[in-house]
């Protein structure tokens, strides 16, 4: 979702930026280096992406006491409600595309309205895609899903609130950095070494800025930005990627702009060599 991101919103990450919320030009800086996405939630679907990492928060002082919102340094523009309909229409209209919606962050669910906040999107999305939903008790495969007429898994990052409906926290592993190498390095141990056997992962082809003074290097480049940064590496890293699925499973693959350089084909194909496997 941040390709919505909200420039009139508070910051709301990262925390050593949350002071300068009222200086546009910082506003600005942010959305520019948090805007990983590029296209609307409909083109991301149609472009083949089937898992999305979305991050839930409430907006501070807002008169719903209920309506909630997407982040990713700043807030959304569009609601998780409006956003949540859309997919369940087109999944809806594509009853063979199995759809991961991975929910987390919760942000501004503070402890006295937490309790009616989770219970509330819970409740909503429970009604929403009602016998879509896969639940985390099925072990399902696209045989089973497709008879059935499921396609929808929702993963909600919180254990008190985990029901049938839900899956559980869906671990994404990723660099932790800007360089490459060190991505690749850090996938590599974790694929090899840490792998889950049993459940959903995820392999995060992503770049994350520094969380220390480090950070102004890239966010001072008057003329670059995340995006482009993203782009000139992901070719490494997805020619990287082919390499590494021949030894190990990889499950789910994210990255930040995903409808450009062939990355959703490129998963896709993975999946081929597999089966031929």
């Amino acid at each position: 979702m941040s390709y919505d991101l909200d420039l009139n919103s508070s910051i709301i990450e990262p925390d050593r930026l949350k002071r300068f919320s009222k200086i546009y030009c910082v506003r600005k800086t942010v959305r520019k280096w948090a805007t990983t996405q590029e296209v609307a939630m409909a083109k991301q679907l149609e472009s083949g992406v089937r898992y999305f990492d979305l991050r839930i928060a409430r907006k501070p002082n807002d008169t719903n006491p209920t309506r909630l919102y997407f982040y990713h340094g700043l807030y959304t523009r569009t609601d998780v409600e409006t956003v949540f309909k859309d997919i369940q229409k087109w999944g809806a209209d594509h009853p063979k595309e199995i759809l991961i919606l991975a929910l987390s962050g919760f942000k501004g669910f503070d402890k006295k309205n937490e309790w009616n906040l989770h219970n509330h999107l819970i409740h909503f999305i429970k009604n929403l895609f009602q016998a879509k939903i896969i639940q985390r008790t099925e072990k399902p495969t696209l045989k089973s899903c497709w008879d059935r007429g499921k396609n929808i898994i929702v993963s909600y990052d919180h254990p008190a609130y985990l029901q049938p409906a839900l899956w559980g926290k869906i671990n994404y592993y990723y660099g932790d950095s800007m360089d490459t190498t060190k991505i690749q390095s850090k996938l590599c141990h974790v694929l090899e070494q840490k792998r889950p056997s049993n459940c959903f992962f995820v392999c995060g082809l992503n770049l994350t800025l520094p969380n220390d003074a480090r950070i102004l290097k890239y966010i001072l480049r008057l003329c670059d930005n995340l995006p482009n940064v993203i782009r000139r590496s992901l070719p490494r890293l997805l020619r990287w990627l082919n390499q590494q699925s021949a030894k190990t499973p990889v499950n789910i693959v994210a990255s930040d702009l995903v409808t450009r350089d062939n990355f959703v084909s490129t998963v896709v194909k993975l999946n081929l060599k597999s089966a031929k496997a």
